[in-house]
């Protein structure tokens, strides 16, 4: 069979799909605007190609969304037009169609079978909207209609999936009615064997010094420090939890951008905003055992997850980030926000333990109550790893799902382009 992978960012969410379809002797090439040179990577042969074109300047803002995504179309379709030439025709093309890359590919193969990685739906409904009160919409009136707006690119490629696949059920429910019944539901998977409790683990601080699982390490991860992830919210906690965990280090791992959400005031970042917020309350004692890592290498993220006491993971209802799965494959005690996407993985009292988003006096109670209770969180620990095994393992769980989707895919008939 022969299959076409769609990532701006390649391998992406394919990094350990791809290769498994190479192993099953398919023909694997992958278009993508991240190299600049054809080459191959883990048996798979990529084809570059570059973004041409920018956004217009004064453009409607609920259009400049789509807009970006159509450029990105136009030029995947340019890219894809040499591999068409040279007789190259898939049976199936795989896309994250998030940025609207794979919008026009049926257009030069329309009986290739589409199957999206379906991320999220955007909603303009509480709690998907407007969670957070203190971050109000910036137009009140019209930010529903800019949500809305902003699933043109979502619609649009509905017309041409003949199946779509979310790494969990809250993501997949955000989905329209219309695409339930071509949903499937598989994770991404978590290399368990890799990611796994090491009592020799050990992390290197900025300060040079060393914490391992004899000392109280309190760890947050985010790939950047913004409220969508709550950073606001642990660092409002942070003052008395110092002042009451007098051994304590905090370790924070996280970038000074923007993934999600609203962008902090000009020449500001999230992080430091809410660092200026907080560092008067906090001796100089006391801040010295607050470390900021920035982004790191995988191999430290791993080390600070293993050494970690108690991991805490806030989020708005949103996209489940990984780092919450991955700390439950170590074996972390984990505090988390009581949200939707948490709840679908992490089950209070049994896995971890769970709080109220906002309750930041919660979090500070909840927090000392795991680190004063050693046998809770071995039990805590053992659980989520053991749930993170049984379902969301790599190897013997997602892997299998993803493959068995694929498959699939390539048995259905395919749906042409609609005028």
């Amino acid at each position: 069979m022969k299959i076409l992978i769609i990532h701006q960012n390649f391998p992406g969410q394919y990094k350990h799909l791809a290769p498994a379809l190479v192993a099953q002797g398919h023909e694997v090439v992958a278009l993508t605007c991240k190299v600049k040179e054809p080459g191959h990577w883990n048996g798979v042969r990529l084809v570059p190609y570059p973004i041409r074109g920018s956004s217009t300047k004064g453009i409607h803002p609920w259009l400049a969304d789509f807009e970006t995504k159509l450029v990105r179309a136009t030029s995947c379709y340019q890219g894809a037009l040499p591999l068409r030439d040279e007789g190259f025709s898939p049976d199936v093309i795989l896309a994250h169609h998030g940025w609207g890359e794979s919008l026009l590919l049926k257009d030069l193969w329309p009986g290739a079978r589409m199957g999206l990685y379906c991320e999220l739906y955007h909603l303009s409904r509480k709690p998907f909207l407007n969670f957070d009160p203190e971050f109000p919409p910036r137009a009140p009136g019209g930010d529903p209609i800019r949500i809305r707006l902003k699933n043109l690119n979502n619609r649009l490629h509905e017309e041409i999936m003949d199946a779509g696949i979310s790494p969990t059920r809250f993501q997949a429910s955000t989905f329209p009615e219309e695409w339930q019944d071509r949903l499937t539901v598989a994770h991404d998977g978590i290399d368990t064997d890799l990611v796994a409790p090491d009592e020799t683990a050990r992390l290197e601080l900025p300060d040079g010094s060393v914490v391992t699982r004899d000392d109280e390490v309190l760890t947050f991860v985010n790939r950047n420090l913004e409220p969508y992830r709550g950073y606001h919210i642990f660092m409002r906690a942070l003052p008395e939890i110092m002042r009451r965990r007098p051994k304590a280090q905090v370790v924070l791992i996280g970038g000074d951008e923007v993934s999600y959400g609203a962008k902090p005031p000009a020449g500001k970042s999230w992080k430091q905003i809410f660092i200026d917020e907080v560092r008067g309350q906090i001796s100089d004692n006391d801040w010295a055992r607050v470390h900021f890592l920035g982004r790191v290498p995988y191999e430290r993220y791993l080390a600070m997850i293993q050494v970690s006491r108690v991991h805490v993971y806030l989020t708005y209802p949103f996209v489940l980030s990984w780092s919450l799965l991955e700390a439950m494959s170590a074996g972390c005690a984990i505090l988390a926000s009581d949200t939707e996407p948490v709840r679908e993985v992490l089950s209070e009292g049994e896995t971890g333990r769970t709080v109220d988003f906002f309750d930041r006096d919660g979090i500070i109670e909840r927090l000392c109550e795991m680190l004063d209770d050693p046998a809770e969180r071995a039990r805590l620990g053992a659980n989520a790893r053991a749930h993170a095994v049984a379902h969301y393992d790599l190897q013997r769980v997602c892997l299998p799902r993803q493959l068995d989707w694929v498959a699939r895919l390539a048995e259905l008939p395919a749906r042409p382009p609609r005028d």
